[in-house]
This record gives structure tokens, C-alpha cells and sequence, in this order.
């Protein structure tokens, strides 16, 4: 018998590459949509230990990176990375963001998201 959500998960899974960096272990998977557009997804994997139980669990944290936003992220980590390294703050990534709007952003600003 073959299992459909599992042959399903493959498919659309074309890369995977996990990197070990001591408790923690890093996933880099390039996916396809149903529409065939790629994307990353990045996952972080921490190995913890619940005082309560006993045993050690995994707390994962996952990022999806599509590909129209590949360049803006790299020049980001690029950014961080150099600073790092010099200490020197680069220019700002400049984006023209089409989903920005003064007017709807000032509107953001009024209001009170207190609860």
C-alpha cells in the first residue's frame, strides 16, 4: 500500500540539506507549490530537555522564504554578516514594497491595539 500524504510530501520536496551546529541542527528544503513556483523553507531544531518528564524533545522553528523576496534576504544576511565582521553598519536594504501604503500606515498608527 502506498501512502498518498507521504508520496505527496516527496513530490513536492525537491531539496534538503541538514546542517549540525551543536544542540541545534538547520534545514534548508526547497519546495514547489502546486503552481510549480519554488520556495525555501528554513527550520531550526533545538534538542531541550523537559524537567518534568524526563526526556529530551525537539522545539522547531520554521521560515518560509519565497522567491521573490531570495534577493532581499540575501542582501539582508549579507548586511549582518558584514557588520559581523567589520563592525561597520551597511546601507539599509531598499525595497519597493508595492503593499505599502502611507495613508494605510499612518491609519496603522492610530490605532490602539491594546486588549
Amino acid at each position: 500500500m502506498i501512502d498518498m500524504d507521504n508520496k505527496e510530501q516527496r513530490k513536492e520536496e525537491l531539496y534538503s540539506q541538514a546542517i549540525p551546529a551543536g544542540k541545534r541542527r538547520y534545514f534548508f528544503d526547497v519546495k514547489e507549490t502546486r503552481g510549480g513556483d519554488k520556495f525555501i523553507t528554513i527550520t531550526e531544531s533545538r534538542k531541550l530537555f523537559d524537567n518534568n518528564t524526563g526526556d529530551f524533545y525537539f522545539e522547531k522553528n520554521k521560515m518560509f522564504l519565497y522567491k521573490e523576496d531570495f534577493d532581499k534576504f540575501r542582501q539582508g544576511l549579507d548586511n549582518a554578516f558584514s557588520f559581523i565582521e567589520t563592525g561597520i553598519v551597511p546601507p539599509p536594504v531598499v525595497v519597493e514594497d508595492s503593499y505599502r501604503n502611507e495613508e494605510t500606515d499612518n491609519k496603522l498608527d492610530e490605532i490602539d491595539f491594546k486588549f
